[in-house]
């Protein structure tokens, strides 16, 4: 059943992917960060070293993917800061790995929680202009 569920969780994903806007794609990587970070938090509590890792390595690729999709030519200063705040997410969760460190997971989510609220918040009629401050 759980497999079986996992499977039409994956093909929905798959289908809004498909049809989504940059926008919202960008939304989707946020939640999925968050989830996989929410995880690898308690893999750590369960002392569950495989899937910690598994995890981990999920929320490390959304990042860089996220980081990948800053334009940083047409984002100026509001790129830069968002690589720099990836930069350091990255820092921060491979310092949890490392440590198996839950307080390290949940900054990185803080983080993570903030600037998602402000991409959620941007206005329907401007998805089309900023997608992850113009990305590629």
């Amino acid at each position: 059943m759980r497999g079986s569920l996992q499977s039409y969780r994956k093909v929905s994903l798959e289908s809004e992917i498909t049809v989504a806007s940059p926008h919202r794609i960008i939304q989707l990587m946020f939640a999925g960060a968050l989830q996989r970070l929410a995880q690898s938090r308690y893999a750590i509590e369960q002392n569950d070293l495989v899937n910690k890792g598994i995890y981990i390595n999920k929320a490390i690729g959304i990042i860089i993917g996220l980081s990948n999709s800053l334009n940083m030519d047409a984002g100026g200063q509001i790129a830069k800061n968002l690589s720099d705040l990836y930069d350091f997410m990255l820092r921060k969760i491979s310092e949890a790995n490392l440590n198996n460190d839950v307080k390290a997971i949940d900054d990185v989510c803080d983080i993570l929680r903030t600037i998602k609220e402000g991409w959620d918040a941007i206005p329907a009629d401007k998805h089309n202009i900023s997608s992850h401050v113009e990305a590629r």
